[in-house]
């Protein structure tokens, strides 16, 4: 079992022996105590259930811990404990028949029942009972319980949306409160944008599309793919120049980003005519920012103007400041270019080992929970988190 299990386990068998304790001395005067029980002792079955806690089997201990407690107005919050407990070991079904069955108690009080209420709505969430979900949130919008609820309600209703890719039901509700309050909120309301923009552009309304990116960009001002997006639409009517003035400022709001809008770019000053400008472009970030990917289509230039011994000289100098592993494979491949057989088989030999430590690192990885992919991902696949995956930077990457 694992510790944070054991110890969330723990915490609710102190609070259950805590609460037991309590009811017994409370009824000393009350009644008089059982044979089988001295007056202020805990009950058989917290003993039983701590016992099967301390022996790591924790199924009979929860069970036996539900069971040694009555509902009632002292208890809902531990019941409540324990209900979510079941929901963060994956059993969110019996999670569901303990808040529901707290939910039919008729003496809660309008706080207890509203953190059932959204207790409840986030094992449906967890089972993917969307619209059970859905209909209880809503319904919890309009009762009578504090705003923190209401706002906790609006949360998980965002959440739901977001699932079901309702963007517009998404923003609806996030905004303006959420979205102004919440960096994380902002950030994912502006790729809802996106989204829309996605299937406007899918359905041949690109002034709706364009629309929909410039409220992205005055959600979130940094939505490296609102402009993206944006040089997509211009490249898709011809205006390169445009296409090329939005990608370029993708750099400017974030770094890192660099290396998806040069191939691209590279294209477009290539339709423009352009190799002066595309060369000031690639001169600006090896200045500001000298990624590999940027080194690299420097150094492609360098060799189709001057040659490979002077895209060589380049590259070298550039991997003496900024060392990585791509780079060392480019210039190897370069090597291969204007190399005598001898040295092509050494050089092959080394590229096979280049070649196979990055196919085993990933180009782009999530920056809240480390999930690493080749390709990019506006929505991490793993922890749902919008705009957090980048590509990867240092030695085994940019």
């Amino acid at each position: 079992m694992s510790d944070p299990l054991l110890l969330a386990l723990l915490v609710a068998a102190i609070a259950i022996g805590w609460l037991l304790g309590r009811w017994e001395s409370a009824g000393r005067g009350r009644r008089r105590p059982r044979p089988e029980m001295p007056s202020g002792t805990l009950p058989k079955d917290y003993f039983v259930g701590l016992n099967y806690l301390l022996n790591e089997q924790p199924d009979r201990a929860i069970e036996t811990f539900t069971q040694a407690l009555e509902v009632n107005s002292d208890t809902v919050e531990t019941h409540i404990a324990l209900g979510n407990l079941y929901r963060s070991r994956g059993e969110a079904d019996r999670a569901v028949r303990i808040h529901q069955n707290l939910l039919a108690r008729p003496a809660l009080s309008n706080a207890q029942s509203g953190q059932v209420q959204l207790e409840l709505s986030r094992d449906f969430l967890t089972l993917g009972l969307l619209d059970r979900a859905e209909r209880l949130l809503l319904s919890l919008q309009k009762s009578q319980v504090d705003d923190a609820q209401k706002l906790a309600a609006k949360r998980l209703l965002v959440d739901l949306f977001e699932r079901e890719k309702e963007w517009a039901q998404a923003l609806d509700t996030a905004q303006p409160q959420l979205v102004r309050q919440d960096p994380d909120i902002r950030r994912a309301a502006a790729h809802w944008h996106c989204e829309l923009a996605s299937r406007h552009r899918i359905e041949s309304s690109p002034s709706l599309a364009r629309k929909a990116l410039k409220q992205a960009l005055h959600t979130d001002e940094r939505c490296v793919r609102a402009n993206w997006m944006l040089g997509q639409l211009e490249w898709d009517i011809g205006h390169y120049r445009d296409a090329a003035r939005c990608w370029q400022r993708i750099p400017e709001q974030d770094p890192s980003f660099t290396t998806i809008v040069l191939e691209p770019l590279r294209n477009a000053y290539r339709l423009l005519d352009d190799e002066d400008g595309w060369w000031q472009f690639l001169e600006k970030q090896l200045q500001h920012d000298p990624q590999t990917s940027v080194v690299m289509m420097a150094a492609d230039t360098l060799r189709h103007r001057q040659g490979t011994e002077i895209a060589c000289a380049f590259v070298s100098d550039q991997l003496r400041d900024h060392p990585s592993l791509r780079g060392v494979d480019y210039l190897m491949d370069l090597y291969l270019d204007d190399s005598d057989p001898a040295e092509r088989d050494r050089l092959e030999l080394l590229k096979q080992h280049t070649r196979q430590l990055l196919s085993t690192r990933p180009r782009h990885r999530c920056q809240r929970c480390g999930f690493g992919a080749e390709q990019l991902h506006w929505q991490c696949p793993r922890c749902r988190s919008w705009g957090t995956s980048k590509p990867v930077t240092g030695l085994e990457g940019e």
